[in-house]
Parts: structure tokens; sequence; C-alpha cells
């Protein structure tokens, strides 16, 4: 390489660092716009949106129930068959067996016919996020009933921004962004959060429960593990439930 070449080369090194140290350092430590920074691990999405990724955990294919058990302990006694699971009345709840804190879940749900309950009766269960912050299921669908006991309520807190319900007997969606709450030596460092979209529309945005939920019991937080099962509910209504997979945050 003779001189002009390394004076040129020189000169295009001086310039690159110059305009590296020109770009602004970001709170994280790194600066804007740096190659150096560590590529964001690939993940292959689902051919449609309900889809599982492929980093997802599955937690039923609506093949078995092998990732749930009873509430009380045992197998599950609800009904498997066509691709879904149903909720047999007085049967009990169902948690996972696996636990979990901060979560995107999706899962899938379908109310029964009218059938004659009362309006707060009427295709009643609920998701428990980490089995005590209800994400409510409901037949919404002309159907009044408490605000904050409607579907896609943060049950007995903060009821759904919009009414985004469909039919009795047809299939919903809750895509649901869980944040667990965070404590220290006994004390709430930050409550939970929950973003939840049913159908696809936004019903609750970056929302704070108050606590865990319970019906007419005012909620408030106590110290709880980092990680807990997920438990849906049965209510004493038919409702089904299918394609519900989960991935940790």
């Amino acid at each position: 390489m003779n001189n002009r070449s390394r004076i040129q080369l020189m000169s295009l090194f001086a310039a690159t660092v110059a305009v590296c140290a020109e770009k602004p350092m970001l709170p994280s430590g790194w600066r804007m716009h740096d190659n150096e920074r560590p590529q964001p691990e690939k993940v292959t999405a689902g051919k449609t949106d309900s889809d599982a990724p492929s980093d997802a955990i599955i937690l039923f294919d609506g093949t078995s129930m092998n990732a749930w058990e009873s509430k009380d302990g045992g197998p599950v006694k609800w009904t498997l068959e066509k691709g879904y699971m149903e909720v047999v009345p007085r049967a009990g709840h169902i948690v996972t067996k696996q636990a979990f804190g901060d979560i995107q879940l999706h899962l899938e749900w379908m109310t029964p016919p009218k059938n004659g309950a009362k309006p707060h009766g009427l295709g009643n269960s609920g998701v428990f996020l980490m089995d005590r912050y209800e994400i409510q299921i409901h037949d919404s669908w002309e159907n009044p009933v408490y605000p904050d006991g409607m579907a896609g309520a943060v049950y007995g807190q903060f009821p759904a921004l919009v009414n985004a319900s469909k039919a009795p007997g047809e299939w919903q969606s809750f895509d649901i962004v869980f944040k667990a709450p965070v404590f220290k030596e006994d004390k709430l460092v930050s409550p939970a959060k929950v973003t939840v979209f049913q159908n696809g529309v936004l019903i609750q945005n970056h929302t704070e429960p108050y606590g865990p939920n319970a019906f007419t019991k005012p909620p408030s937080y106590k110290p709880h593990a980092e990680k807990m099962p997920l438990r849906l509910q049965d209510h004493g209504q038919k409702v089904r439930f299918r394609n519900i997979w989960v991935r940790e945050l």
C-alpha cells in the first residue's frame, strides 16, 4: 500500500470514529444506531395471529389437558372433545401445572347459548393470572350487567374500555400482556399491570389492578411468589376453551 492509499484509509477510519463518537449515548449504555449492539433473538411467528409462535409454551392444543390439573389437586374433570375443553359445572377450577410471572397469553373461549340464567350467570368464567388477578369471561352480548363484571373487565375493579363481545356460540379471543407485581421485604414495590385485547380490540390499556380479585371484597396486595399458576374458572356455566398458549417475558 502506498503512502497516498494509507493516508486515505486512515482518514476514512478517523471519519468513521468521529461519526460514531457523535452518536448519542442512550440510558441503556448503548449508542444510538450502534451496529455492535446484540441483535434480537429470532422468533418465528405463527401463520395467523392466533397461532403460537416458535417460543410459545402450548397449554392446550385441543388434544390433551396434560398441562392442567384440578385446583384441588388430581386430574381435570372438564370435558375434552372436538378440539376444545368445556367446563363441567361444579367440577371445580383448573390450574396450570407450570407457574408463570410476566407473560404474553393467548386463549380462545366461547359462551353457551343463553339459557335463562340471571344476567351475571350467563357464560360466566374467568382467567386468573397468577391464580388471583382475574380477567372476566362472560356473555356480554346484549346482556347488561354491572360494568366491572362484564367480559374483559379486571373483575370488580376496571370495566373494559369498550364492549368488544361477540354473540354466544361464537369463538372469541383474549390476548393478554401481564406484568407481575414486585414485592420487597413484604412491601409492594410496583403493582401488577395488564393489557388486554379482546377479538383484536384493545380493552385494557396498561391497567394496574388494585390487588387480587374477589367478589364484594376490597382488593389489597399481599406478598406472594414471583411465579404462580394460571387458573380457568368453573362458575357453573359450560364455557369452552381452545388454543391456549403463553410466552414468558
